[in-house]
């Protein structure tokens, strides 16, 4: 061997050695990560297959409303009270390894980053059955490196203590299958009524299908694509040889009985109004350092069943179509307790929470917080303004704004405030605004909480800026408790799972006056206006058409936009917010349409009160009430046939008679002076 040679040799030799030790020092490594993960295990022990407890929600007077498992329930079932054809179809399309595998698919993992590095993003996922089971039990469904090393942990002990069928077993009664049901038992009842055990193989694919994404797959949603998944699993377990191409055809043309309409119409006690509790009880719980996933509470709600079913009734009885969405509310003001929720006209295609989560145009329904501001600078039921039409400039000159009232018409004489809420002329609203300004309309809405950002136009006065309609309801419940504030509240009590109160609403909230007695007071009767045809001018007083109904003094207040109806109003003792409109901003052109809202708000009210004694607005010792003639503002006499009674600030009484023949030329000074007392601009 020469020289060179023997140099080759050696480096030939040195790398094998140098690739001998490095192999032992990777294969030394994995096997120590092994131990110390199997020495983790051990030490951590088998994790809890238990799932969380029921959570009862009982109304305001005690009884049971529901319970979590309402919003998400769940039947526990043995793996052998389940149809088979559950197990392989899910086994088909979601892990055809399962019960070769310790947890892992390696396959599946390299096959799925080869994919995803090639696309430059996340396009298929590699979780088997066992890691989807582990994060159901104990991690959120969170995309990040942090959760993925949890779920690992997670499946490795799972499959170290458990064997395959029971963690199977544990994934069907764990998987949510949409419309709150986890489990494969409860899915099979509300879907096709019957037992899990029952299930045909066209049923149990579908089934299976619907996990990967409950808003898309869910029959209840969106059928075509539901039947659209299921063909697709059934043709995987044919491909497999799990069943015959002669089985897969058949249940591909199997016709399905879907019954998840029937238990809708068995399951409607007030869902929205138990999605606002949980969420109201998670906060609670969150605040008081426990976690709601614990489980086991018992939530005494503010829930009244009798405004509840009133409410629904309501609503079913005059929604004319299938479209029109809808919003409800009630409280109670002395506590601000809600009594009665309704999001929408179907709970089960939709979740959304129309009173909590849209916001929209209030349109008129805002101007009582307008006329509680202009109150505040100097106003009266019967202060008079020229309310012809009217081109409004503002944003230094560079914009105009000509408003119009919803017939299309204007007065043609002085109009005092009482008359303009009651019939709600528009231009009396916008001179009102101008004249006491931005700021003073601002800080009302703010001190009502009224969470609606104005926008820089007139328009705001006539409600343009959007807003929630719990937001609203509850502003209107403040003026029913006088200008006292209470936070709306859906929660009561709450106990845990050993018997122990931990949280208990106050009965007295801290009292918050955040408008006068008196001013709260005004505005209430002025509200009672919309009933009143003593009212009715170029436009009858926006009541009118049910007032038939009307058994008692209520003060109220509807609002119309081209795509939102909305009506609030209160005795003293309910509150009660409607919204009608379309989700996606249509147009409110019919006229079935714009009378719902105040229907469904009427034959409420009358049904919550029925069998009680009507009761008062009472006057504050500050107020009075005096006999008016509508058209003048003056003391009625037998001579002015349109009296009425109004309330007014003792100083604020009016000292001439109606037929007192300087009183006309005194409205038209009103008019002249009033709209120009405050000499700041409109945004200042």
């Amino acid at each position: 061997m020469n020289r060179a040679d023997y140099w080759r040799k050696r480096r030939v030799n040195k790398r094998w050695k140098r690739t001998l030790m490095w192999s032992v020092v990777g294969i030394s490594a994995f096997l120590t990560v092994l131990l110390s993960l199997r020495i983790y295990a051990q030490i951590a022990g088998a994790p809890s297959l238990a799932v969380p407890k029921a959570t009862v929600f009982l109304d305001a007077d005690g009884h049971r409303a529901g319970d979590k498992f309402s919003m998400e329930r769940r039947y526990w079932v043995n793996l052998d009270e389940i149809s088979p054809f559950v197990a392989q179809a899910l086994i088909a399309t979601e892990d055809k390894n399962f019960y070769s595998h310790n947890g892992f698919d390696y396959t599946r993992i390299a096959g799925a980053l080869l994919k995803d590095v090639k696309a430059m993003r996340k396009v298929e996922g590699a979780s088997t059955i066992t890691q989807q089971y582990a994060r159901n039990l104990y991690l959120s469904h969170e995309k990040s490196w942090l959760r993925k090393a949890n779920e690992a942990l997670y499946a490795y002990r799972l499959e170290i203590f458990y064997d395959k069928d029971k963690i199977l077993e544990g994934y069907l009664n764990t998987v949510y299958f949409g419309h709150g049901m986890y489990g494969i038992e409860a899915a099979s009842r509300f879907y096709f009524g019957k037992s899990a055990k029952d299930l045909t193989l066209s049923e149990a694919a579908l089934l299976v299908g619907i996990p990967k994404g409950p808003g898309i797959y869910s029959p209840a949603v969106n059928k075509e694509k539901s039947i659209g998944r299921q063909q697709l699993i059934l043709s995987l377990m044919s491909n497999q040889n799990v069943i015959s191409e002669e089985q897969a055809e058949r249940a591909k043309n199997e016709t399905l009985d879907f019954k998840y309409e029937e238990w809708e119409n068995s399951k409607s006690l007030a869902p929205y109004f138990l999605d606002t509790a949980w969420q109201e009880a998670k906060d609670i719980l969150t605040e008081k350092g426990r976690r709601f996933e614990e489980g086991g509470w018992v939530i005494k709600t503010t829930l009244n069943t009798y405004h509840q079913k009133a409410a629904e009734e309501a609503v079913e009885k005059s929604l004319p179509n299938d479209e029109l969405e809808v919003g409800f509310v009630s409280m109670d003001p002395s506590t601000g307790y809600i009594t009665a929720l309704v999001g929408g006209r179907h709970y089960l295609t939709s979740t959304f929470n129309r009173v909590t989560q849209a916001k929209r145009q209030p349109g008129s329904a805002i101007k009582p917080f307008l006329y509680s501001a202009a109150l505040e600078k100097g106003y009266t039921p019967l202060t008079f303004m020229d309310t012809s039409p009217t081109i409004f400039t503002y944003d230094d000159g560079r914009s105009k704004y000509e408003p119009k009232n919803v017939n299309g018409e204007f007065a043609d004489h002085p109009m005092s405030l009482a008359q303009a809420i009651a019939i709600s002329d528009n231009i009396y609203a916008v001179k009102t605004f101008e004249t006491i300004g931005y700021k003073a309309f601002s800080n009302v809405l703010d001190r009502f909480n009224i969470q609606s950002k104005l926008q820089n136009s007139p328009a705001v006065a006539l409600g343009t800026s959007e807003v929630s309609l719990m937001n609203l309801t509850s502003a209107y419940n403040t003026l029913a408790s006088k200008g006292v504030q209470k936070k709306p509240t859906t929660i009561i009590s709450i106990t845990d799972a050993n018997g122990k109160v931990i949280y208990k609403a106050e009965k007295k909230q801290k009292r918050k006056q955040v408008i006068s007695s008196d001013d709260a007071f005004l505005i209430t009767q002025l509200m009672t206006g919309m009933f009143d045809p003593v009212f009715n001018d170029y436009a009858p007083a926006t009541g009118i058409s049910i007032r038939n109904k009307q058994t008692r003094p209520y003060a109220a207040k509807s609002g119309t936009t081209l795509t939102d109806q909305m009506m609030v109003g209160f005795t003293p003792s309910l509150t009660a917010g409607v919204w009608n409109g379309y989700d996606k901003g249509k147009q409110m052109t019919s006229a079935e349409d714009s009378r719902a809202t105040k229907q469904i708000w009427i034959d409420f009210m009358e049904k919550a009160h029925e069998g009680l004694p009507s009761e008062p607005f009472l006057a504050p010792d500050n107020i009075e009430g005096v006999i008016v003639d509508v058209k003048t503002g003056g003391l009625a006499t037998s001579s002015c046939d349109q009296q009425r009674l109004v309330y007014m600030k003792k100083k604020d009484i009016p000292k001439k008679l109606c037929t007192d023949p300087s009183i006309v030329s005194d409205l038209t000074k009103k008019d002249e002076t009033s709209w120009h007392l405050f000499p700041f601009s409109l945004f200042e």
